[in-house]
């Protein structure tokens, strides 16, 4: 019996089609927990989505208030953009204004997708508010994780991972960023204020319980996660990989779904073996990163460094991925800047799904191939990621010819014009037998 109570085998066909796989497939990779499908027994409706082994990478898109911007309607608006651009999943982080409000309201903004959310910043900003400080008793954030529950979430972040020794650890580290974690950073706090255990630690029995009765996912959050390059890869980072992989293993023996968040800023040569490392020491369980970051220098385009990691990532086995925008570390992102870090992100998963999945993916990209040798702009238009974008730059300087305004005359589609007419007639499936037999050059 799969561990997910409102699934039934007609999802799971739909499933298995969409991404080409057999659906016995699908069903071993749920019940070994290398596969998890985000549907929260509340929701009235959720589009279902399959996150994992031998799957097509997915994107996740971050929204929410600051303590600085609340603004409602620019959320939802950010929301319905990544609905409209392709995102897969979308997690509200909001720290301002009314956080149970805004929850339920972009929960139906983001429609029909999965949604998540990282209740730690709920339970520490009003438990501060409620206790006065650091006396916020441990039960107080599994409280928190409840209203999320009930409200429909469908995926969470804990930050269980991070134990009082490990906090200790972090904070006399000699990293250059201790704790690059928000939620990490005020879950520490509370244990070395309160010389406590981490809550969700100690309340983690309960916490399983919690998320079987409501079909929802733990996401183990990477509080340790590197905020630079020269941070990479320490034992503080291993060692709450370490800690997240037993308690992922616990998790998918007792029936729950669960992934296992990171890795935040590393170079490009240590991605591959952080992807590796973390599916060894889980057992294969679904791996959500955040970046990774390839350099720290990339303010401004940090969407486009942090594509550059998610494709390395996405190719080495990474499962799901989370878009990054221009406005990284400098800013609450705008409706625009949401936009830009998606399409980027999806750049990044299609990247990476190329080698990961070999032929299952490479349709579109074929087919765009023939479209511009037949100088089919229609066609281009129709599979780009940003059509209005596409169209815009393709018109900018007016479009007289047939080719492009960077070659003009001397396309080469035009100079070749008379000489392959009739060779882009080959059908999908020829091609696609050229590329399995490795025919990629030379003649056919």
């Amino acid at each position: 019996m799969l561990p997910i109570k409102n699934v039934d085998e007609s999802v799971l066909k739909d499933l298995a089609i969409e991404e080409k796989i057999d659906i016995e497939f699908l069903k071993r990779g749920v019940l070994s927990g290398r596969i998890v499908i985000p549907i929260n027994v509340k929701r009235d409706y959720v589009k279902p989505v399959a996150i994992g082994e031998g799957l097509r990478t997915k994107v996740n898109v971050n929204i929410g208030t600051s303590g600085s911007v609340t603004d409602i309607d620019m959320e939802i608006k950010k929301a319905r953009v990544a609905v409209v651009y392709g995102s897969d999943t979308i997690m509200d982080l909001s720290t301002g204004g009314n956080i149970d409000e805004i929850r339920r309201i972009l929960i139906e903004a983001s429609k029909p997708l999965p949604f998540g959310t990282v209740p730690i910043y709920q339970a520490w900003i009003e438990g501060v508010r409620k206790y006065g400080g650091m006396g916020i008793p441990s039960d107080w954030f599994i409280s928190i994780v409840e209203r999320h529950l009930r409200d429909g979430v469908d995926f969470m972040t804990i930050h269980a991972g991070i134990s009082r020794e490990l906090a200790r650890k972090a904070i006399k580290s000699t990293r250059i960023m201790p704790i690059v974690s928000r939620g990490g950073s005020m879950v520490t706090v509370w244990m070395l204020e309160n010389n406590e255990e981490n809550p969700y630690l100690q309340h983690w029995d309960y916490l399983i319980e919690l998320f079987k009765e409501y079909n929802s996912i733990i996401s183990l959050g990477d509080a340790l996660r590197p905020g630079t390059v020269a941070d990479a890869h320490d034992f503080l980072q291993i060692e709450e990989l370490v800690n997240n992989a037993r308690l992922a293993r616990d998790a998918v023996s007792k029936g729950v779904q669960v992934m296992i968040e990171g890795p935040g800023h590393m170079t490009m040569d240590k991605i591959v073996a952080d992807v590796k490392l973390m599916k060894s020491l889980s057992g294969g369980i679904p791996y959500y990163v955040l970046g990774p970051l390839v350099t720290d220098i990339a303010v401004g385009y940090d969407h486009i460094a942090a594509a550059i990691g998610a494709a390395i990532a996405a190719a080495a086995g990474a499962d799901i991925i989370c878009y990054l925008t221009p406005s990284e570390h400098l800013s609450l992102p705008n409706i625009e800047q949401v936009k830009e870090g998606l399409i980027a992100a999806k750049i990044a998963a299609h990247a990476g799904d190329l080698i990961k999945l070999g032929e299952r993916a490479i349709k579109k990209d074929i087919d765009m191939s023939i479209a511009r040798a037949r100088l089919n702009w229609n066609t281009q238009i129709d599979l780009s990621f940003d059509r209005e974008r596409v169209r815009n730059i393709k018109n900018q300087f007016g479009d007289a010819i047939r080719g492009c305004t960077m070659c003009g005359q001397y396309c080469v589609f035009l100079l070749l014009e008379k000489y392959i007419e009739g060779r882009d007639n080959m059908k999908w499936n020829e091609i696609l037998a050229r590329i399995t037999r490795g025919q990629h050059y030379g003649y056919i």
